[in-house]
């Protein structure tokens, strides 16, 4: 654990140091999911440490009617896509199921779209018995992050480990509760937004993260083929 004052160079430097202390689940042939885009270079350094594949975790919010700002629910990628609602703010809103069915559509399109943009026509690996390692660049408030375990937890996923380099400890309380295991390096009681804990933080692209998608798949090629000489 770091100090609450230790700063990430950037985020190759968090992944770096993540992978690190996520070593000891080599063995158990994880697949790394990054909620990207900002998650992507920071799960990349642990995918290429622990030699697992890389894979995303869309996730698009489900706004309430006519206050989209207002989430009620998530729709999560995967090759089981789920939805997953949250059950205090359903109850306030109540929104149709005419709504949510519409809703629920028009954000797996999105998704859909996004995935097709990293990926081409690659299907979304499936989590159904694996240990999984959920990483992001960091936690604020936790929300997009709790609807992921949540769907991964509803996918069959059979070890669900979150894995961050900095997030305050009361949202990390809370998120943690959809985890097997929770990893995290560094939670400051002084707690603003992410970026703040990082000497550079500049926006991931999406070119970036198309091209450490690329690099990901290339290694694991790589060392398949190492493995069948």
């Amino acid at each position: 654990m770091l100090s609450g004052g230790t700063k990430f160079k950037d985020r190759t430097d968090a992944g770096c140091r993540l992978a690190q202390a996520l070593t000891r689940f080599a063995g158990a042939k994880p697949l790394v999911l990054a909620l990207p885009r900002g998650g992507v270079p920071v799960a990349f350094e642990v995918a290429k440490v622990l030699h697992a594949p890389l894979d995303l975790l869309l996730v698009r919010k489900i706004g309430a009617p006519g206050h989209a700002e207002y989430g009620i629910g998530a729709v999560v990628d995967g090759a089981n896509p789920q939805l997953v609602l949250n059950d205090e703010a359903f109850a306030v809103v109540r929104p149709s199921p005419q709504y949510v069915e519409a809703e629920t559509k028009r954000q797996l399109e999105v998704i859909e779209r996004r995935r097709k943009l990293y990926f081409g026509d690659r299907p979304a690996v499936s989590v159904s018995g694996r240990t999984v390692i959920v990483i992001d660049d960091g936690i604020a408030t936790g929300g997009t992050v709790r609807a992921a375990l949540k769907a991964l937890r509803k996918d069959g996923a059979a070890h669900i480990v979150l894995a961050v380099p900095v997030a305050p400890p009361e949202s990390l309380a809370l998120v943690g509760k959809d985890a097997d295991e929770t990893i995290c390096l560094s939670t400051p009681d002084l707690f603003v937004a992410v970026g703040n804990h990082y000497e550079t933080f500049d926006q991931t692209s999406d070119g970036e993260v198309i091209q450490l998608l690329r690099e990901a798949e290339r290694l694991g090629s790589s060392e398949a083929e190492e493995r069948r000489r």
